[in-house]
């Protein structure tokens, strides 16, 4: 049990790079005031899960559940 923890434990701490590396490559909310002119209906604000900001979205959620599965896993008291 102890190896499975160690492995838990590195998958985590990877996990835990992966996750703030892909949020700080988001760009900023900020960056979308442009819907308020209309400038969201250009070709970029229809086609946005196809662009390279929605597969960051898409890889945020992917690594947040991964975050919260292994915390979950790693915080029961089997290992102990």
């Amino acid at each position: 049990m102890d190896i499975l923890k160690i492995v838990l434990t590195i998958i985590f701490v990877i996990d835990c790079i992966a996750l703030t590396a892909v949020v700080l490559m988001q760009e900023g909310k900020s960056a979308g005031l442009g819907t308020i002119s209309g400038a969201a209906e250009t070709y970029w604000g229809q086609n946005k899960g196809r662009s390279m900001e929605g597969a960051l979205v898409k890889g945020t959620r992917v690594v947040a559940v991964l975050f919260f599965v292994l915390a979950a896993v790693l915080n029961l008291h089997v290992f102990a």
